[in-house]
């Protein structure tokens, strides 16, 4: 049952920061059980799983949906973002990673940039998202990673990258590289505001169109 759960709570999962899922849409038990080829009961644990995540809103009597987030949730998202993550930066800056770490981000962007050209806009989703949690774990701050879960699976949602025209784009991919050669350089200073200025381009971009879709309600 166990390796079910997994299963069903990776597939839906991937399904919401894909943007498959739409925020708002309704997650039927029975209709992801015969999607995924699986019973309810497992579906029902992974939609718990999610809910925990802060991904799902589980409803009593009315199942479950993608979570929506309003312009004040956002709001409130990235001004822990803008906190938390351009600290990481810093520090990670400051411990001087090693080759290997600085390695696996240049390796990351280059994945990114291609994914970009691509047009694979989910991967860029995923392949962002190992990014920063590649900077957060460079800390070594071990608080950090749980603290930040949940507000990080936000902009995924969302679809931070759908909303990017090609130069805000560019710009997200330029930030990740000049923050990995901050890093290289153990400049906290130089880390820390590439950080924080790729996190307020991003809370830019999103609680405009969250003004946007609510003035549209």
């Amino acid at each position: 049952m166990a390796r079910a759960t997994d299963t069903a709570y990776d597939a839906v999962r991937r399904m919401i920061l894909s943007g498959e899922a739409a925020a708002g849409s309704r997650l039927g038990e029975a209709e992801l059980a015969e999607t995924l080829g699986l019973s309810r009961t497992p579906v029902r644990e992974a939609l718990q799983r999610l809910g925990a995540d802060g991904l799902v809103e589980v409803l009593p009597h009315r199942g479950a949906r993608v979570v929506q987030w309003t312009r004040r949730d956002l709001e409130e998202i990235f001004e822990l973002r803008s906190l938390l993550e351009p600290y990481a930066a810093a520090r990670a800056a400051r411990l001087a990673p090693g080759e290997d770490v600085l390695a696996d981000l240049l390796g990351q962007c280059d994945a990114m940039e291609a994914a970009v050209a691509a047009g694979d806009l989910p991967r860029v989703a995923r392949l962002n998202s190992l990014f920063h949690a590649a900077v957060i774990d460079a800390s070594r701050n071990r608080r950090l990673p749980a603290m930040l879960t949940s507000v990080m699976h936000a902009p995924l949602i969302v679809g931070t990258f759908r909303r990017y025209d090609a130069g805000e784009m560019a710009r997200s991919m330029n930030h990740h590289r000049e923050l990995v050669a901050a890093m290289a350089a153990g400049d906290p200073d130089w880390a820390e505001s590439v950080m924080r200025a790729h996190i307020r381009a991003a809370a830019a971009n999103l609680t405009h169109d969250a003004n946007e879709a609510e003035a549209e309600r």
